[in-house]
């Protein structure tokens, strides 16, 4: 049985992080469509986010473009995070600061490693 590695189990995860998260946004349940106009974003934004989260979901799957999805990926949560920080919104800054986090680790980890 093959060994499967961290360094290639943590990518996936975090694609699918952001494709859960992607149909979040582009579907936007009035709750997330009203907190995206709480904090001041035109109406069609989570569109936007939505799509630079599936775009990094995307890229987070082949080995090749792993590091940019990790740095798209990670640029879609520090922009979340800030968002909630600057609200004073805390507790809704642990999960972007996680997955910041983890996009950090996945594109330190792929820096080179292009096949």
């Amino acid at each position: 049985m093959p060994k499967i590695s961290w360094r290639d189990v943590l990518p996936f995860a975090l694609a699918v992080f952001f494709v859960v998260g992607s149909l979040s946004n582009i579907v936007a349940p009035g709750s997330i469509y009203e907190e995206y106009l709480k904090w001041g974003y035109p109406p069609w934004f989570h569109f936007f986010t939505g799509t630079m989260e599936l775009t990094a979901a995307i890229l987070l799957f082949r080995k090749r473009t792993r590091l940019s999805g990790a740095l798209l990926g990670g640029t879609a949560m520090f922009a979340a995070l800030a968002t909630v920080v600057i609200r004073g919104e805390y507790a809704h800054a642990v999960a972007p600061f996680v997955v910041a986090t983890l996009s950090l680790v996945v594109g330190w980890i792929s820096r080179g490693r292009e096949e």
